[in-house]
């Protein structure tokens, strides 16, 4: 076993109380001839030996006798149970939000500074830079009487993750005005039960809730409205659309993998052509390496200009590239649907290359023509079809859309019910579209009783997405920093709901926000952190670490009562 290299204090700093009176009698405070809070501490600055002289009051019959006053300076170098500086703590919990670097990186960076290892910076991150973060949202609860009292109320938007393996949901629910994180954590269901736990807390705010903005997940919309009865129901308005668009992204999806085939079949050998290389070269494209492929020859100033055919050949390949580029095209549903896209730019690729064939004939081109032109024909009936539907989806969003002259939540529900009854019972259209319409009706009559709130409650949005930002950048985040999906994945399994916290827009003001948060109040958030990740204790993938576990169980399992063995 190696023994550790000590360290050696560059100052030594004794704190006295700031306070200089008992706060129960109000009799000056007399120091004690001992120190506390004696340690040492690592700082970005250098090795301090730090300690701290209590004070107490003198009177015995005082009914503050027993307590002793530390210094708050002095607890503000070092976070309780760490010989790091707050300093420390703040520059490692920066550097992997803000760049994202890994344990690894940051553990680089600080050690010209202090001694560490990567697995302390994995703790100081986890267990002491992610509680303090949640502790320091708390302690804006002043802002959130601000905003309630300047709005009336407060306006909040709650979504969810969604869950991976069947683990649990991380859910997050969030005042709009202010920003502020009301509530971060995992749901084991998502059935009515559940979201009236989880939302329960919140009638124990003293501002009322004026308007909530959500999903219409199943058992959320009547836990809303048995827990925030009197509270506006916005859903959200880009999942409305996303719902309407559904059977028709299928539609379009079967749509475009048939027109795919087709192109394929008629001018697929056609469009896999390349321009003719050397034998030695042949199938070969673009190399690097030690035997990189080799250049063409720089054309000299004046040098003739390829000939006709050589251009011809170049134009005529871009265009195959073009196409095979077409073919790979993905859908977005609601708005972006690849099948249309698709049909349409092939249609473009055909009428450019008969452009092109009236000045320069060229047997490809004709060749390319016929066979797009074969392929697509067959397909016309079905893209007026899908064409139908695209674009009763973009009036329907047209209609949804804040205008310029501002409309009441009755103008807006009144002119899309129009419109849908407009749609619905237009018998002139094949019945593939008219169940597509019949399907915008049921869908909107779900949705219509929290589809209209946002046109009377000011400052409550049409739709969810800044949060589900949050969701994707977070996950984003952590994907850079682990570089893999499922570590992506473990990490917002175990600390998600730290990791969706926000957190001061600078490391000094992060620097000067966090060491003001109470030793109790740390303390409480920290075995809140290590009692979720006890959940994880028994999965990992160390088989040594596994066998330890076992051999605790056992012991555990030993100290229980004796009963019968039994037999299996």
């Amino acid at each position: 076993m190696r023994t550790p290299r000590s360290l050696y204090a560059q100052q030594r700093l004794i704190y006295q109380p700031e306070l200089l009176t008992c706060p129960h009698c109000g009799d000056r405070l007399k120091l004690c001839n001992y120190l506390t809070w004696d340690k040492m501490v690592q700082t970005l600055g250098g090795v301090l030996s730090v300690a701290s002289r209590p004070g107490r009051c003198h009177h015995d019959t005082c009914e503050g006798a027993s307590l002793r006053l530390v210094s708050a300076e002095a607890q503000g170098i070092a976070f309780p149970g760490s010989t790091y500086g707050c300093d420390v703590v703040v520059r490692i919990g920066w550097w992997r939000q803000q760049y994202p670097a890994t344990y690894q990186e940051i553990q680089a960076d600080l050690s010209p500074y202090i001694r560490i290892s990567t697995s302390h910076v994995r703790y100081l991150h986890q267990h002491v830079y992610l509680p303090l973060l949640a502790c320091h949202e708390r302690q804006h609860r002043d802002r959130l009487a601000q905003v309630a009292k300047q709005h009336g109320g407060l306006i909040i938007a709650l979504d969810g993750l969604a869950p991976q393996a069947g683990e649990p949901q991380i859910w997050f629910i969030r005042e709009l005005s202010s920003g502020l994180t009301l509530r971060s954590g995992w749901l084991s269901r998502q059935d009515q039960k559940t979201f009236e736990a989880f939302l329960k807390p919140l009638k124990q705010l003293e501002w009322p809730i004026l308007a909530v903005l959500s999903d219409k997940q199943t058992g959320l919309a009547p836990a809303l409205a048995k827990v925030l009865p009197k509270s506006h129901h916005q859903w959200c308005q880009a999942h409305y659309l996303r719902n309407l668009a559904e059977p028709l992204a299928d539609t379009d999806a079967a749509f475009k993998k048939e027109v795919r085939q087709a192109v394929r079949q008629h001018v697929g050998d056609l469009i896999r052509q390349e321009p003719g290389k050397a034998s030695s070269q042949a199938g070969v494209l673009t190399v690097t390496g030690l035997l990189p492929s080799p250049l063409e020859a720089p054309k000299a100033s004046g040098s003739e200009p390829l000939t006709p055919e050589a251009d011809a050949d170049a134009m005529v390949t871009e265009l195959f590239r073009h196409i095979r580029y077409l073919l790979t095209l993905k859908g977005r549903p609601p708005f972006r649907l690849a099948g249309l896209e698709t049909y349409e730019r092939l249609h473009d690729v055909a009428d450019l290359s008969l452009d092109l064939l009236t000045t320069h004939y060229d047997p490809r081109l004709v060749q390319l023509v016929q066979g797009l032109r074969s392929a697509l024909s067959p397909f016309d009936q079905r893209y007026q079809e899908v064409q139908q539907g695209a674009a009763w989806l973009h009036d329907i969003a047209y209609i949804l859309q804040p205008s310029p002259t501002p409309r009441s939540a009755e103008q807006v529900a009144s002119q899309l019910r129009g419109y849908l009854d407009t749609v619905r019972f237009r018998p002139d259209l094949p019945p593939a579209v008219q169940q597509f319409g019949a399907h915008l009706d049921k869908v909107s009559r779900s949705y219509w009783p929290g589809l209209f709130h946002c046109y009377e409650v000011p400052g409550l949005p049409r739709t969810n997405n800044e949060l589900e930002s949050r969701f994707r950048d977070t996950s984003r985040r952590l994907l850079r920093t682990t570089g893999q999906k499922g570590l992506t994945q473990r990490t917002l399994q175990r600390q998600g709901a730290w990791e969706l916290l926000p957190r001061p827009s600078s490391e000094a003001e992060l620097l000067n926000a966090l060491p003001h948060t109470s030793s109790e109040e740390i303390d409480e958030e920290r075995q809140r952190f290590a009692e979720h990740r006890r959940r994880f204790a028994m999965q990992s993938r160390s088989r040594r670490q596994t066998q330890a576990q076992f051999t605790h169980l056992r012991r555990r399992w030993s100290a229980l009562p004796a009963t019968g063995t039994g037999r299996l």
